[in-house]
């Protein structure tokens, strides 16, 4: 081990080389000339060259040594890199990051969210992967995502689930619905209503918590027509094949052919949920659940706080 050269050796080496003068290097290594000095001839041993002529008025590099202090140079500021590197993945700065979202997300403050983690965390390769809340599911059980945005996930073995954000649902009706002047009804007044609705495959328990409202008022929505996305569905409503229940952040893509009404008589709500792995203690993915959280957090409180975070 005596015959290993540490690091140590390349930074008093450099220092020296760069100072010339023993008694400055010293001071700018924050050691004692003598110790020093005995560091350097360590080195010139291990190494079987000298790397200075010294004289009583002036220290130079030998053409070895000159040599020797670009490899030292280029040896340290290696190991800084991977040094820097290091501890940029360890906070979650650096890596690969795969997330799962549902399109119904991209009406909530989700993409506000994606936006400020880019800024905080702008050298992670974020993957993003839109899809419906079982399939988001199944992605991150079996490691194909590392975290997921869910609607109505509700709990899942393996998996913590925390709700981001809380939003009541609407009746949507045709423009020329005899309940399109309401303004708010009762779910129990789509009793007899046809409904266009999703598939329970794209989640049983968000299925269920959609028709919740329908359920509180004593009947299952008769569906006639599945679609698998919002924007689908409300243009098929317009179109006047029937009738749905559908969360509130639809009324931003809601066309001039429906109509959004308000609903009374019920506490349901549909929830958008973050989720990833039980036991997952990857920085890169606590970094980014606590921006989702804080940016969620600040947009419930007030929507035009969230472009300063």
């Amino acid at each position: 081990m005596d015959r290993d050269i540490e690091l140590r050796h390349l930074r008093y080496f450099v220092a020296v080389a760069e100072e010339l003068h023993f008694g400055r290097a010293a001071l700018r290594l924050h050691l004692a000339q003598p110790p020093l000095s005995q560091q350097i001839r360590k080195l010139e041993d291990i190494l079987g060259h000298a790397l200075f002529i010294r004289t009583s008025r002036a220290v130079r590099l030998t053409s070895a040594g000159e040599v020797f202090l670009e490899r030292a140079r280029r040896t340290l500021r290696s190991v800084q890199e991977d040094l820097d590197e290091a501890r940029s993945i360890g906070r979650g700065e650096v890596g690969f990051l795969r997330v799962g979202f549902i399109g119904s997300a991209m009406l909530t403050p989700l993409p506000a969210m994606l936006g400020a983690y880019r800024r905080h965390f702008p050298g992670v390769h974020l993957q993003l992967h839109e899809s419906y809340t079982s399939r988001v599911v199944q992605s991150i059980t079996d490691e194909t995502l590392d975290a997921g945005f869910l609607r109505d996930g509700g709990p899942t073995p393996g998996l913590y689930v925390e709700t981001l954000l809380s939003e009541p649902f609407v009746a949507v009706v045709p423009a020329n619905h005899a309940l399109a002047t309401a303004g708010t009804i009762s779910a129990g007044r789509l009793r007899d209503e046809p409904f266009v609705f999703f598939s329970p495959t794209a989640g049983s328990h968000a299925y269920e918590r959609g028709i919740a409202p329908c359920v509180e008022q004593g009947f299952r929505p008769r569906v006639v027509q599945e679609a698998p996305q919002w924007l689908t569905v409300l243009r098929l409503v317009g179109a006047g094949l029937g009738v749905t229940l559908a969360p509130a952040c639809i009324r931003q893509i809601a066309a001039g052919n429906v109509v959004c009404l308000n609903l009374r008589g019920t506490n349901a709500c549909s929830d958008i949920e973050l989720a990833y792995r039980i036991g997952e203690d990857r920085t890169i993915v606590s970094a980014f659940a606590a921006i989702a959280r804080e940016s969620f957090h600040v947009a419930s409180a007030d929507p035009r706080d969230l472009e300063s975070h």
